[in-house]
């Protein structure tokens, strides 16, 4: 056996000490010497110096950790320590009641502490089991939406939610939110198990048109019924109703229920489904019955709770759509076809009375419809005759009529048939070589019908209107409320007054005769249909009252207020369409004027009849509307007669002087006169078509008298007239002076004499003002001294016109003197 050195024996000893490795036999069998111990014991210390400089640095580096839990542990003994401290000294102080007050605080303060620590420790506690039971709620939750039972998912969901709330813990608590977003990602997931459940329950197929509704099915665990707690859960059965409804009408509903269809299925149930089939008629009957087909298969097939939510949805829908798309249009206009409107409002009464026993609502708008049935046939008749009276003026004028007017008026029997009522015509001439100028006398039955007897003015712009109808150019500014004769009652025109005789004086009697005056006017289409609506309608009224068991009895009262409002459309509306035809003002005013004629004779001959009850007579009230309508007819004239006036005065120069326009020559006023005169003719022509021989004399006469006064108030404007101007002056008086032609007398010989002075007040003014600009002081003179010039023109008129024309000389002084000496050389 070899010898080993203290190296070996050391290596050995330290890996058995520290690692329990025992030396191999040929080491462990080996004798030692002395002098190996020494070199073991070196290896030994060696390796314990290292094993210490190692645990050394392991304290270091582990040092605040276990300080940490040395710190611990000792404070955790402290504790125990005084805990049992406090125990003992509680015994101790409850075993000698001689203690301290302020001991026993302390003990007490600690008692109190131990109770809270207590408390806290069963808050926890309890709220670790609140936690803990949520979680298996929904637990449970989850196993119920996979075994599809839906109303037991629905109750734990609802039973989890409240345990959650009443979870000691705050919501902001991490395991708090967890649970919180737990139990909505379920209800998440039992809803979507639900859609399914419900569609498979309540099945719509717009395509195929076809309704399913099933009470429950053998694959699902949910019925209808409760379904409806579902709904109320989700809080979803408004929403799933009115999704329901959209469905149900675009299936069914609509299609049957839509009047602009070519053709109309019928509805027809069969066990579980509603479908649309075949072809079915449009009375309302067949309607009805469909429609009552579909509430009854609702009713039925749904539960009561949701047939109540249908019907907040459906109605609003349906019921107006049946009102305007069906019954609206099989009301009648006339009292005719009153019969077959009776046995629709029966059908609609009876199906109120369904919907009302199957326990829906909401259709009071049709029931209301079926109790004013009368009102709604008067606003019918209201609306077609309305709508009647725009129809007939859209489609123009149409051919007009010629109207012969007839009046016979008591006249004295010295009264010359050709004299004019009021005297105020006049003759005169003028002598010494100049133009001889005369009005005549003949009568072409203008005065006869009273026209012009106020004035002789051309101011006066209605034949037949009051002075303040006349004076009023610019109706068109009253706006639409004149049309409706709004106001009118309160500026109804007054009548003519007549010399009242004395009683107390005694009158002689005058010998009278009848005098019967004719003339023709023409009128549009457009007022015989009006007539024939209102005669109509007040027929219809007549009949009514004359027959209470007539179911649109009630209606009766409100036919006699139709035609003021048939007469008002027609003020308001005609005016623009009247202005689309050559002419339409006078043709707007002769059908307003005949209008009101026919109506005061329709008056007349209705409370004369002895056929219609007494009641019926005062009933019809039209006196109102007959002025009304002679005062549109008047403001339709004047508006015509301002419109034109206008016109001709823009023609000579508007507001400009016509004789000092700048850059004008003698031929661009020559021109102007002329398209002015054209004008004029061009309008008589056209009213002669229109107008009576009265009414159109008098309204070119206005015309014509515009033109007057418009040139001589231009000349008298002029600072000075020249002799080339008083000239070209009287060349254009000349020039408008032709339209004499245009009033002469019928099949007139060349000596006839026209009646231009009867209609224009300034025709004459007009002539003078020529004599007098182409004469010479003497001549002036003699028109002023012994011919009629006074009777025309005021003394400072002439005085102006001799300044204007002559020159300032003795002899131009001595005429001047002369003439104001003598302001009425003829006695006037």
């Amino acid at each position: 056996m070899g010898t080993l050195n203290g190296g070996h024996i050391g290596h050995a000893l330290v890996d058995f000490s520290l690692y329990g490795t025992f030396p191999d036999e040929d080491i462990s069998s080996r004798q030692l010497a002395a002098d190996d111990f020494a070199l073991a014991l070196e290896s030994l210390a060696a390796a314990k110096a290292k094993l210490e400089a190692d645990i050394h640095q392991i304290n270091e580096e582990t040092a605040p950790e276990v300080n940490q839990w040395v710190a611990h542990a000792k404070s955790l003994e402290d504790d125990v320590n005084r805990t049992r401290n406090w125990a003992s000294e509680i015994v101790r102080r409850s075993e000698a009641p001689d203690v301290s007050g302020k001991a026993i605080e302390e003990a007490e303060e600690k008692v109190e502490f131990l109770r809270q620590e207590a408390t806290y420790n069963q808050q926890v506690h309890h709220a670790l089991n609140s936690i803990k039971y949520v979680n298996q709620l929904l637990d449970q939750v989850e196993q119920a939406r996979d075994e599809r039972r839906i109303l037991d998912s629905l109750h734990l969901l609802e039973k989890s939610w409240t345990a959650l709330d009443e979870v000691p813990v705050s919501k902001s608590c991490r395991v708090m939110k967890l649970l919180d977003i737990r139990a909505f990602e379920l209800k998440s997931a039992v809803h979507d198990v639900f859609d399914h459940v419900w569609n498979s329950l309540v099945q719509v197929d717009s395509e195929a048109a076809k309704v399913t509704v099933f009470d429950s099915r053998e694959d699902e665990q949910m019925s209808l019924a409760d379904a409806v707690i579902g709904l109320k859960a989700y809080k979803e059965v408004d929403q799933r109703m009115a999704v329901l409804w959209h469905n149900l009408d675009k299936a069914i509903v609509g299609p049957r229920t839509n009047s602009q269809n070519p053709q109309l299925p019928t509805v027809k149930v069969e066990d579980s489904s509603l479908h649309l089939c075949g072809e079915t008629d449009r009375s309302m009957a067949s309607l009805f019955s469909d429609l009552q087909q579909i509430m009854s298969f609702l009713s039925t097939r749904l539960p009561e709770d949701l047939v109540y939510a249908l019907s907040n949805v459906m109605m609003p829908d349906l019921i107006p759509r049946i009102i305007t798309k069906w019954l609206d249009s099989v009301v009648p206009a006339s009292l005719k076809e009153i019969g077959g409107f009776q046995q629709v409002i029966d059908a609609a009464g009876n199906f109120c009375d369904v919907l009302e026993d199957l326990k829906f609502s909401g259709f009071e708008e049709l029931r209301e419809w079926v109790s004013n049935a009368p009102r709604v046939w008067l606003s019918k008749c209201r609306e077609t005759a309305l709508d009647s009276v725009r129809t007939k003026l859209t489609q123009g004028l149409g051919a007009t009529k010629e109207i012969e007017r007839i009046e016979t008026q008591v006249v004295s029997a010295s009264d010359d048939g050709g004299q004019r009522a009021n005297g105020n015509g006049v003759a005169s001439s003028t002598e010494n070589g100049n133009n001889t100028t005369s009005a005549s006398n003949e009568d072409d039955g203008t005065d006869a019908w009273g026209w012009g007897d106020d004035d002789n003015d051309a101011s006066n712009e209605t034949p037949e209107a009051s002075k303040e109808d006349q004076t009023n150019e610019a109706p068109d500014e009253e706006g639409a409320l004149d049309a409706w004769g709004w106001g009118d009652e309160d500026t109804a025109d007054p009548l003519p007054q007549e010399s009242i005789a004395n009683p107390e004086e005694p009158q002689s009697k005058p010998e009278t005769r009848e005098l019967t005056l004719k003339e023709t006017y023409n009128i549009s289409s457009m007022p015989e249909p009006v007539l024939l609506l209102i005669t109509n309608i007040l027929e219809d009224g007549a009949s009514l009252l004359g027959n209470e068991d007539n179911p649109m009895s009630a209606a009766a009262a409100g036919l006699f207020s139709l035609p003021t409002l048939v007469l008002a459309m027609f003020r308001a509306v005609s005016p623009y369409y009247y202005s689309l035809q050559n002419g339409g003002n006078m043709f707007l005013y002769n059908d307003a004027s005949y209008l009101a004629e026919r109506l005061s004779t329709f008056s007349k001959d209705w409370k004369a009849k002895k056929d219609i009850v007494p009641r019926t007579i005062t009933m019809v009230r039209l006196d109102n509307d007959i002025k009304t309508l002679q005062s549109f007819a008047a403001r339709a004239y004047s508006s015509e007669m301002a419109t034109q006036r206008t016109v001709i005065r823009d023609l000579l120069g508007g507001s400009q002087n016509l004789l000092q326009q700048d850059g004008l020559g003698s031929s661009d006023l020559e021109s102007q006169v002329d398209n002015t005169i054209g004008h004029v003719r061009a309008l008589a022509a056209t009213w002669s078509r229109i107008l009576s021989k009265s009414a159109w004399s008098q309204a070119v006469g206005s015309l014509v008298d515009t033109i007057a006064s418009k040139l001589i108030a231009d000349v008298m404007d002029l600072a000075g007239i020249g002799q080339d101007e008083a000239y070209n002056i009287a060349n254009l008086i000349a020039r408008i002076t032709e339209l004499d032609d245009m009033f002469l007398p019928p099949d007139a010989g060349k000596d006839a004499i026209p009646t231009t002075a009867e209609y224009a007040g300034n025709w004459l003014r007009l002539k003078y003002l020529s004599e007098v600009l182409q004469s010479n002081l003497k001549d002036v003179r003699y028109l002023w001294m012994e011919s009629e010039l006074s009777l025309y023109f005021t003394v400072d008129e002439v005085v102006d016109l001799i300044g204007l024309s002559f020159v300032d000389n003795a002899r131009t002084r001595e005429v001047v003197r002369e003439i104001q000496e003598n302001p009425s050389p003829l006695g006037q």
